[in-house]
């Protein structure tokens, strides 16, 4: 089965969106591959492999082809594609620089110092 949709993300495929969507496919029993819609066959690399993934540095609004085999071909192809086809949202600014994550003070025992 195969697929061929547009890039959402505005990172492309790279960082974030190339690990949210590698963890995605690695959830199936499916081979799932992806490349740049005009690369053909031989541009496709493993979708289960973070550097595979994001070495092919797609960037947002090209076309990509999804290929998925096995018992979950269907399941998988849609989780994928559904990913590709949605925005990614950023962390808050906050969380992303490790501000504000402190919750009660205490040292890393859990206990408060005395």
């Amino acid at each position: 089965m195969e697929r061929t949709v547009t890039v959402e993300p505005e990172a492309g495929i790279h960082a974030r969106p190339a690990s949210k969507l590698v963890q995605t496919a690695n959830r199936f029993d499916a081979d799932v591959s992806i490349g740049r819609d005009d690369d053909g066959d031989d541009g496709l690399v493993r979708a289960d492999s973070m550097l595979s993934v994001s070495g092919l540095n797609v960037e947002h609004g090209e076309s990509v082809r999804v290929v998925a085999e096995g018992s979950d071909a269907e399941a998988a192809l849609d989780a994928v594609c559904d990913l590709l086809t949605s925005p990614v949202e950023e962390p808050a600014e906050e969380e992303a620089d490790g501000e504000g994550t402190e919750t009660d003070g205490g040292d890393a025992d859990g206990e408060d110092a005395p």
